[in-house]
């Protein structure tokens, strides 16, 4: 957990929001549950890091990327309500969704199938959306996807990594050394989860919306095996993994898993841009299609291989091997 430099702000009002309880912090600010008291409605309010609104032309384009998260409008997108400022403190006032984090709900184990297919769907959904706007996610993890308690999936933080990614004005990302490619707040501390991170983002190339294709192909592995795809035991060996390893196939981790839905993770990880699927609309219509294929025991969405066996003929989905677990209930 990354400590905040802001106060403790609990039974202290901001601007109309009354605020009654911390909710979680991390390297894009401190999230609290508010009471808008114009409204009379609940929201979760995000205080943004001091230090990285200050300067003025940094904050406006932050404004213009939240106002324009704000006009998603997508039932898979936590809503934007305000973006003000109050006291010195910087904030936005959102959605406060009811239910868990993906990573609250994974907690090192695979997800069932039907889950799979379920959150990453409208995960895939949610971020076609938002491309189509122009946006980027730039962090997308299992921390900044929540899940209702109802099965629904909300994306949050759109656009709030540009806000921490450093100032290189005339700076040429290729010609960066290593240590230095990675995005980093002014501290020198690498932004966001790295692990989750793409290729071209590490080396601190221009993104684009494949970049979040490869983030959600690194969620979409953890979501099938419990396992993080990239994940080193330190920052450089997890850079390295990024850049240059394979993850071990999901197949090959004791879980039941579909070899279509394996097909569809390694395209998303394709560290080649140009053999990497080039959209999420093109994500989402396979996880469709591989759903349906599943759902109806066609034989395309035969597990790749079986706990115990190496068969490879099975000709109907097998999902006893999914451990079948109930979301816990909580709110953000």
């Amino acid at each position: 957990m990354i400590k905040s430099s802001e106060p403790e702000l609990t039974g202290q009002t901001l601007s109309h929001y009354q605020i009654q309880e911390k909710l979680g912090e991390g390297g894009m600010g401190v999230v609290y549950r508010a009471l808008d008291t114009h409204l009379n409605r609940p929201v979760a309010l995000k205080l943004l890091p001091a230090d990285k609104v200050s300067n003025p032309e940094r904050r406006k384009r932050f404004v213009q990327e939240a106002r324009a998260a704000s006009a998603l409008n997508h039932p898979h997108i936590v809503t934007i309500y305000d973006i003000a400022s109050h006291d010195q403190h910087d904030f936005i006032a959102m959605e406060l969704i009811e239910g868990k984090t993906l990573d609250q709900l994974l907690h090192h184990k695979a997800l069932p199938l039907a889950d799979i297919f379920k959150y990453s769907i409208q995960i895939a959904d949610a971020l076609s959306k938002a491309h189509a706007a122009g946006i980027v996610h730039r962090d997308l993890k299992p921390s900044n996807i929540m899940v209702t308690n109802d099965g629904r999936v909300k994306v949050v933080d759109f656009g709030l990594a540009k806000l921490l990614e450093p100032e290189q004005a005339g700076a040429e990302a290729n010609t960066l050394p290593l240590q230095d490619a990675a995005p980093k707040t002014d501290e020198g501390t690498i932004v966001g989860t790295l692990s989750y991170m793409s290729p071209e983002q590490v080396e601190g190339k221009k993104l684009d919306a494949r970049s979040d294709v490869f983030s959600f192909g690194s969620v979409l592995y953890e979501m099938s095996t419990g396992r993080r795809a990239f994940q080193g035991e330190t920052k450089l060996s997890t850079l390295s993994a990024i850049l240059q390893g394979e993850p071990k196939p999901a197949g090959e981790l004791g879980t039941t898993v579909p070899r279509d839905l394996e097909k569809i993770i390694r395209r998303c990880l394709r560290k080649d841009l140009e053999r990497r699927f080039q959209s999420m609309k093109e994500v989402r219509i396979a996880l469709e299609e591989l759903k349906e294929e599943s759902d109806s025991g066609n034989r395309a969405a035969a597990p790749l291989r079986q706990r115990g066996s190496c068969s490879h003929s099975a000709s109907k989905m097998e999902t006893s091997g999914w451990p079948s677990r109930k979301p816990p209930s909580g709110d953000w």
